[in-house]
């Protein structure tokens, strides 16, 4: 039997030879090849730390100068990747000023506002470096401390005022927001439990029936598409209403058209015609006076002696395309359910990841439906009609009065004097329809404008109504403290005052504190409650945080606008739209469109509207040209917010100097238009 190794000799021997290396009889060749040999007799545990030894010892001079230069390769092409961002940026932003109008703009009160507010930081931002390079930061003068006229008075007597007098409002204030913006933040985490509550027990709205009988048993159900100069998205949403999986003689639509431009309601003709001479009910209305907007259009085709034989209408704007299956989806939940006016259902995005802005878009609305109007449709059976993708009973609309265009936000209108009437609403959450978001800021600026002005205006317009309707009052204070002044008016004002001006002016009046909590902590909650309903927006919470308080000047501007009747209020501008539709929407449609000419109807019966199509089809690129522009009122408060920073970098304070430098670069990015879509 061979001797079993002895590993403790082994051990010391490889010790010695550590000692005192110079020291070793044998030759260098002899020494490395008596390494090589021993490794194999080694115990487990000391090859492991001689091959560990010899890896370190392996790094030869060539390896570590290959580490460094690769190392001094990344981050040079690191910096020549932030010098190329930064030398786009200056040549995209040079571009935007030399193209901007050279016309005269007139300037608003509200702009003439912030312009002050500009200049005040920029002054109170020269007395402040003087101050801080003199070391008055330090040690503050006193007013026994030199003569009256001495710059050293003057800033000793600023500091006086600004905390006997100015501090003091400041403060007060900024507590007056602090305690809104908590219980806007309380409204949402309520909001938030009951989204989770119905998750959790797995709540939603069932229909009593399914309709699967004889076509007579099919109740009629009116169609409307109201559009005006809706050039790139007419065709689609026209193909997505006249598939729907319900019996032609049972449904009518009609294509509610206020287009002042004659190409474009040529191409809706005889796109309405192409389907007419497939079989569909279909129609077409034009107004020649555009009065009231959507609100009168829709009006005036309800004033038809034929909507009298109908039970139901459905309503979609002209982006909007839902599914085959959407009447079938819809229209069962009326069955044994009489005070029901509304079926609403959940909007869905063909361009949801076209871009930022598209993105930071959909986690607004994905929490919009999936939180406040599934908990409101549930809880109380009342939300804020959304203007399309809704079903109505016609009977609900007259008895409340009917569309009426006294505000630009016609669908919350009527959705709350059917409330007040006594009328109830359901919400489905499973039945998506489609639709755009705008791609571009100027579209996007446009449609919220209209969106926060609205509501202030039907406040106004309203309030009396409420007070005397025949409803609860729990209802009637849902409707007044949560509905309009927590969710429409307070948000938009604390979201601006607090993080827009208040902010700031603390930085250049230390002795009024904003609690570090209120902007890093309680937003970043608020944020990451808002994104939860689109968990797959997570990487973009921190762009989404500082853009909603960008959009706040925006809706602020509108909120106060509504509500003391200024400006455009009452301006209503359709939101730009770029026909985008998901490719197995086309698929659909154009199966569902082969089943109707399977069913008898010829594609020679259309010949003639496909040639005036392919005629006006032409003109389709024509049109006013795109460009980006400059936003003035974000640029002002880029510039106080970067100034504020400069001055908060001044007293060291950490959180308040990366919160108002990070702000400041968003307003700057939105104010040169660089988020959104992109003119070349």
């Amino acid at each position: 039997m061979p001797r079993t190794p002895n590993y403790e000799f082994q051990e010391w021997w490889n010790k010695q030879r550590g000692k005192d290396p110079a020291g070793d009889h044998l030759s260098s060749s002899t020494s490395e090849d008596f390494r090589f040999l021993t490794v194999n007799i080694n115990s487990p545990t000391s090859s492991v730390a001689a091959a560990t030894a010899g890896k370190d010892r392996s790094r030869s001079a060539r390896q570590l100068s290959w580490i460094y230069l690769l190392k001094l390769h990344q981050i040079a092409h690191y910096f020549a990747f932030l010098t190329n961002g930064i030398i786009t940026l200056v040549r995209t932003a040079n571009r935007r000023i030399a193209t901007a109008s050279s016309g005269h703009r007139s300037e608003s009160k509200f702009y003439k506002i912030i312009k002050f507010f500009m200049l005040l930081s920029v002054i109170l931002l020269f007395i402040e470096l003087a101050a801080y390079f003199k070391g008055w930061h330090f040690s503050p003068p006193s007013l026994e401390s030199g003569v009256e006229d001495s710059v050293e008075y003057i800033y000793a007597k600023w500091l006086e005022i600004r905390a006997d007098y100015l501090a003091p409002l400041l403060q007060k204030l900024t507590d007056v927001c602090v305690v809104l913006f908590l219980i806007q933040s309380v409204d949402r985490f309520v909001l938030v439990l009951g989204c989770f509550y119905i998750k959790i027990r797995g709540l939603k709205p069932v229909a009593e029936m399914d309709y699967k009988q004889d076509a007579e048993n099919y109740p009629m159900v009116l169609v409307q598409i109201p559009m005006c100069n809706e050039r790139e998205v007419y065709q689609q949403s026209i193909a997505a209403v006249c598939v729907q999986d319900w019996p032609r003689e049972r449904m009518l639509v009609q294509v509610l058209d206020d287009s002042d431009d004659s190409d474009v309601q040529s191409l809706i003709k005889a796109e309405v015609q192409k389907w007419q001479h497939r079989g569909v009910r279909i129609i077409y209305r034009h107004r020649l006076l555009r009065t009231g907007y959507k609100a009168g259009n829709l009006k005036s085709a309800m004033n038809c002696d034929y909507v009298k034989s109908y039970e139901f209408v459905a309503i979609f704007d002209a982006d909007f395309q839902p599914a085959p299956d959407f009447l079938k989806n819809t229209i069962p939940h009326f069955k044994g359910k009489d005070d029901l006016a509304l079926v609403q259902t959940r909007w869905d995005f063909v361009n949801k990841e076209e871009n930022l802005l598209t993105r930071l878009q959909y986690i607004n609305l994905a929490f919009h439906f999936e939180v406040e109007q599934q908990v409101n449709g549930w809880f109380i059976n009342f939300f804020g009609f959304n203007g399309t993708a809704g079903v109505w009973r016609i009977k609900a609309l007259e008895d409340c009065g009917g569309w009426l265009d006294r505000t630009t936000v016609e669908d919350m209108d009527i959705a709350v004097r059917a409330h007040l009437c006594g009328w109830k609403f359901i919400y489905l959450n499973d039945v998506k329809c489609l639709c755009e978001l705008p791609e571009s800021y100027e579209a996007y600026k446009k449609q919220q404008y209209r969106w926060h002005s609205g509501p202030m205006q039907l406040f106004r317009v309203c309030f009396v109504d409420i007070l005397h309707a025949k409803v609860s009052v729990l209802k009637k204070a849902n409707l007044i403290f949560l509905f309009f002044l927590l969710r429409k008016l307070i948000l938009p004002f604390y979201s601006f005052t607090l993080f827009c001006i208040i902010l700031p002016l603390t930085m250049f009046l230390p002795e009024a504190q904003l609690p570090s909590w209120v902007v890093s902590y309680v937003p970043g909650l608020v944020s990451i409650l808002n994104i939860l309903p689109s968990p797959q927006s997570f990487p973009f919470i921190v762009p989404y945080l500082l853009f909603e308080n960008t959009m706040s000047v925006t809706k602020f501007n509108a909120m106060i606008s509504g509500l003391f009747q200024l400006g455009s209020s009452y301006e209503w501008t359709v939101t730009k739209k770029l026909g985008r539709s998901s490719e197995a929407d086309l698929v659909t449609m154009e199966n569902e469109s082969t089943s109707l000419m399977e069913s008898g109807v010829h594609r020679s019966s259309s010949d003639s509207g496909l040639a005036e199509l392919n005629k006006l089809g032409m003109t389709m690129k024509t049109g006013k040209k795109k460009r980006n522009r400059l936003y003035r009122k974000e640029l002002a408060l880029s510039f106080i917010l970067l100034t504020a920073s400069v001055r908060s970098l001044l007293s060291a304070q950490g959180i308040h100097f990366y919160f108002l430098m990070f702000q400041g670069i968003t307003f700057l990015v939105v104010g040169l238009d660089l988020i959104g879509e992109q003119v070349s």
